[in-house]
């Protein structure tokens, strides 16, 4: 008989983005370890991104739990549909930039919805699973955030049911790159920092998808930590042919202050020196991009080599990815980014094609593209290599030699990450990731 599990989520097919990526392959997987998953998920959700194609990948095997949810980015639309939209994705522009409706609403959203906009789903979450949980002798459930609201659900149901209960970080909590941006007073900060330490000292276990994540949380409490990253997936992919051009992909939002001006600085000069290069070569942007980043790039006269697609669905994006000749990997240059390692570096692995990642030194991403030897890595004042390096890559290129040897990428695949939590589920502890 397979052990039951309840499963807290905000994304969920037909969410797009990276966030429903990481639950939507557990699920696929978890049957095969002998457990089975329950999925909770909101019934009328206002996601920023929607990607339809993903709901078949759900099995009709699998049981999907669905209440409603009172978005209030929905009610924020009615002032300002732009800001709302871009809010909730994540992307906030720089300060000098934001209108008064936009700090408005930032200071709204830090100091009347804590931890997030998705607190009022806590209430009627606890009520409606508390029968569930009970009705059908579920032991165990996972929250996953962000949002981390959901984290005060798991809270609540361990409090009033004594259910195991596995917290998992895709991102932090009070150190996200975001927190800062969001105006918030001393009484907010401190409510935050309040909720996080409850969380992390009464759930059973807590799951983070970074090795940095695992040493911040671990100065927060001393309940067991197991780091389990994101990952990649097998896609079948129909036949496709590489770019004929020199392509330089970046797949998904470029925030504001991921803005490299050492990358359009060399790509500049690159097309100034080599008139090959400048007739070769093209920026593809998938996804959104800032507006603070697209006027470094025409500030840096790189306005005709640009194509901005957009925000496509995961199997388009995946497309992307095996075709582009190289794959950008860019992170703000701040401490609190260390951590963050995007779903997508683990797909760009398993896409053969060299990554060029910038961000700050000692991150986590840096130390997985070196052991797997998946691209290469700079930092914000690294300019002369990173143009050199890139250079090299062009002239590869030129030779139809260019693709990237990644070494022991294998435990990265969903399917061994899944069998890693499978292990959790079960009560048993893994060392496979421990670093």
């Amino acid at each position: 008989m397979k052990k039951k599990i309840l499963i807290i989520t905000y994304y969920w097919p037909p969410a797009g983005g990276p966030g429903v990526q990481r639950w939507l392959k557990f699920v696929k997987y978890l049957p095969e370890f002998n457990i089975e998953p329950i999925v909770y998920a909101p019934e009328n959700p206002n996601y920023p991104l929607v990607d339809e194609s993903l709901a078949s990948e759900v099995s009709d095997n699998i049981t999907i739990l669905k209440h409603p949810i009172k978005e209030p980015y929905r009610l924020a639309g009615l002032f300002s549909k732009k800001s709302s939209k871009t809010i909730s994705k994540g992307i906030i522009s720089d300060y000098k930039k934001q209108g008064l409706i936009e700090k408005a609403m930032l200071y709204i959203r830090g100091n009347f919805f804590i931890p997030d906009a998705r607190i009022g789903w806590v209430k009627p979450s606890v009520t409606y699973l508390s029968e569930y949980i009970t009705k059908n002798n579920i032991e165990t459930i996972i929250t996953t955030g962000p949002p981390h609201s959901l984290h005060l659900i798991g809270l609540q149901l361990k409090e009033r049911l004594g259910v195991r209960w596995l917290a998992d970080f895709r991102d932090p909590w009070t150190t996200i790159g975001y927190h800062k941006q969001l105006k918030l007073n001393k009484t907010s900060k401190e409510k935050h920092l309040a909720l996080e330490k409850q969380v992390l000292n009464t759930a059973d276990y807590i799951i983070v998808t970074s090795f940095t994540t695992k040493k911040e949380f671990q100065q927060i409490t001393k309940r067991p930590i197991e780091v389990i990253t994101n990952g990649y997936d097998y896609e079948s992919m129909n036949e496709f042919k590489l770019d004929s051009k020199f392509t330089i992909a970046h797949i998904g939002s470029l925030l504001s202050k991921r803005n490299p001006e050492i990358l359009w600085k060399s790509l500049s000069e690159l097309v100034k020196e080599y008139p090959d290069f400048s007739k070769d070569f093209q920026l593809n942007f998938i996804g959104a991009v800032s507006e603070n980043v697209l006027e470094s790039i025409h500030g840096n006269k790189l306005s005709d080599y640009i194509n901005e697609v957009g925000y496509v669905s995961h199997k388009e994006a995946i497309m992307f990815q095996k075709k582009s000749q190289i794959l950008l990997l860019i992170e703000i240059d701040s401490e609190d980014t260390k951590c963050i390692i995007p779903g997508k570096l683990f797909e760009y692995m398993v896409s053969n094609r060299p990554i060029i990642g910038i961000g700050p030194k000692d991150s986590d991403v840096e130390k997985i593209i070196k052991e797997t030897n998946t691209g290469t890595y700079f930092y914000y004042n690294d300019y002369e290599s990173l143009k050199t390096t890139i250079l090299e890559c062009y002239k590869a290129f030129q030779d139809k030699r260019l693709q990237s040897h990644p070494i022991g990428i294998q435990k990265y695949s969903r399917k061994q990450l899944t069998q890693q939590l499978a292990m959790l589920i079960e009560n048993k502890t893994s060392n496979s990731n421990s670093g």
